[in-house]
């Protein structure tokens, strides 16, 4: 088995046992990997424009806002984005600062006839720690990943 099935097949047992929506459940270093080495996967990156702007962001991410700021009023036109942007039959990796967007977004997008849905669990940002920042306890920017600043 190759190290790319083993990560899918890894991500898709953690989403069995979490009792999710959609395919898989993807750590940061798991999908940076599948990113690098599977061919037409898109990493869709559902932050606001002023987190892309302001935290940063991975190139060659595809950016459709879950919630637009301010306010982080939902994005009416989320799915039409997604099907303008990337192919239904695509495997599809979501990401947002912590999991929690991303989750929603690949519950939406699985609904909706996308076949190949993974959340990046941590997010870019990961988990606050005690003193309530973010950037040290998991996540993309954490796990030493690739990204810039815009």
């Amino acid at each position: 088995m190759g190290k790319i099935t083993a990560i899918l097949q890894a991500a898709q047992q953690r989403a069995k046992e979490m009792n999710l929506p959609y395919e898989g459940a993807l750590y940061p270093g798991e999908a940076y990997e599948i990113l690098q080495s599977a061919p037409g996967v898109k990493l869709v990156d559902v932050r606001s424009r002023a987190e892309l702007d302001w935290v940063g962001n991975i190139e060659n991410s595809v950016n459709i806002e879950w919630g637009i700021y301010p306010g982080m009023k939902p994005n009416p036109y989320f799915l039409p984005q997604l099907e303008q942007q990337v192919d239904k039959e695509a495997l599809v990796i979501f990401l947002c600062r912590s999991g929690a967007r991303s989750h929603q977004a690949a519950t939406t997008a699985t609904k909706a006839g996308y076949s190949d849905c993974y959340n990046m669990l941590e997010g870019f940002e990961g988990e606050l720690d005690a003193n309530k920042h973010r950037n040290t306890i998991g996540g993309w920017r954490a796990a030493g990943l690739p990204w810039k600043q815009s």
